[in-house]
């Protein structure tokens, strides 16, 4: 079955389409964050220091981020089931070469691969949902593709931890391809071949613009956040990636088929997802990362208690998402979405005053709230989106909106790391101590302080914005 560009087919949502679809991105964002528990392990495996299998995640992240700005135009010249298939293939068959490297370039190198596999199977399947779904029934499409983005990133903690500690690291990969081998059977039977007529080339200018850029950006926040960060290359590099990003902008302003049509920005809903809502990502992604870390060095918990504590946020990330379609329906998107910045601000602020005298019910209980208000935030993001796109430019919509979306949740952790070391300087002046635990209170204020961008943009939003699609009269 072929579909043209522009076509939103049949009424309804394709569930089993859907379900597959979620199940590649749970993949993907597992396997970017899943590493980073199991590092020491994996450094001893290979007799490195640990810090060293860092350049492990950023040349995934690295990956992911350069290349997902052309996936909308491999989808229209190649067909949106052939290159879905092809990239869950590349995706498995990295996996087993990440499972049996015997050395950290050869795991860099299947991590690399593993990226691009990521980089065209993400956002090809959800261009397919969103062209295959009516406009109706969009709200309750987003809703299954926005699971992966709230458990993973809980998930991948504990996960990791696990898996390296009673198994082996090498298992983190090997469940990849079970699930691969299910992704193609399913993949050839459910994914429409979506497929933009007449193509044409690829924007090689725009796309060598973004992809330097967004090299440039990754490299630098990634060394932020590593253990010794280079801050000569930290500087050279952000200010190159704006240099160059600003350029690029620029220029696909200027012709008329650019890689990623950043005019696409003029649509309030667009905007205010692509940039309030990657800010929103940034901070919230942040918190998985930064959480069992404070607990084992404030409060002296073991890495096991604290990944299972941690899980509490996936509570309520769960159990919040039945009755997020009919929050947006009976408040509107924009009312719920600044509510979910707001109680997301507080909660980091309630962080921030846990004690390890705190009572465990109490703090499981902040937890959940905080996964809570991290799905319903999540999920009003992700409908406001496409609210107000047309079919015909679904596809720019989905490259540009996939391309901030990773790069907002990549380097989350990055920023997180950045002000626990500010932390670090300003925790004495303030009259906190020295204490290990302080610097990680100063950062969940700051990242409470951040999320104040997200919310003036949210209220600049139509308060009827969205309506049509979550069917509020």
């Amino acid at each position: 079955m072929t579909l043209p560009a522009g076509s939103n087919q049949g009424a309804g949502v394709h569930r089993g389409l859907a379900l597959l679809v979620a199940g590649g991105m749970f993949m993907e964002i597992l396997d970017g964050t899943v590493i980073a528990p199991a590092a020491p392990v994996i450094a001893a495996d290979f007799g490195i220091p640990a810090v060293a299998v860092n350049v492990a995640i950023t040349a995934y992240v690295l990956t992911l981020a350069v290349l997902i700005p052309s996936s909308g135009w491999l989808t229209d010249r190649f067909g949106a089931r052939g290159v879905f298939m092809a990239a869950v293939a590349v995706f498995t068959l990295a996996s087993l070469g990440c499972a049996v490297a015997p050395n950290l370039p050869v795991l860099t190198a299947t991590r690399v691969v593993q990226g691009v596999g990521g980089a065209m199977m993400v956002p090809v399947g959800r261009l397919v949902v969103l062209r295959s779904t009516a406009k109706s029934d969009l709200v309750k499409a987003i809703a299954y593709l926005t699971w992966p983005a709230l458990v993973a990133p809980v998930v991948a903690p504990a996960l990791g931890g696990a898996l390296s500690t009673y198994a082996s690291w090498r298992w983190i990969f090997v469940i990849n391809v079970p699930l691969g081998l299910v992704g193609l059977v399913l993949a050839r039977r459910l994914v429409p071949d979506v497929r933009a007529g007449g193509a044409t080339g690829l924007d090689w200018r725009g796309f060598a613009l973004t992809a330097i850029g967004i090299a440039a950006l990754v490299v630098g926040m990634e060394n932020i956040g590593s253990g010794e960060p280079n801050w000569a290359l930290v500087a050279t590099a952000l200010a190159l990636s704006a240099a160059v990003l600003v350029s690029a902008v620029r220029y696909m302003l200027r012709v008329p088929r650019p890689l990623l049509d950043v005019r696409i920005m003029g649509i309030p809903t667009f905007r205010v997802t692509a940039v309030g809502g990657s800010v929103f990502r940034a901070v919230i992604s942040a918190i998985p990362f930064l959480l069992p870390v404070f607990f084992q060095l404030g409060f002296g918990w073991t890495a096991a208690q604290a990944g299972l504590v941690v899980i509490a946020l996936f509570l309520g990330n769960v159990g919040i998402k039945p009755a997020t379609t009919p929050l947006m329906r009976w408040f509107g998107i924009r009312a719920v979405m600044l509510g979910a910045i707001g109680a997301s601000a507080a909660c980091l602020v309630g962080f921030a005053f846990v004690q390890r005298t705190t009572p465990l019910p109490l703090l499981l209980v902040l937890l959940a709230l905080s996964g809570i208000f991290r799905s319903v935030g999540f999920t009003s993001y992700n409908s406001a989106a496409f609210a107000d796109v047309e079919p015909a430019l679904m596809t720019h919509a989905n490259t540009l909106m996939s391309t901030v979306q990773e790069l907002g949740a990549g380097l989350g952790v990055a920023v997180g790391a950045l002000l626990v070391r500010l932390g670090e300087a300003v925790a004495p002046q303030v009259g906190l101590g020295s204490g290990a635990d302080q610097p990680f209170r100063v950062a969940f204020v700051a990242l409470a302080a951040i999320l104040v961008l997200p919310a003036v943009e949210g209220l600049m939003l139509h308060p009827t914005a969205g309506d049509a699609l979550t069917g509020r009269s």
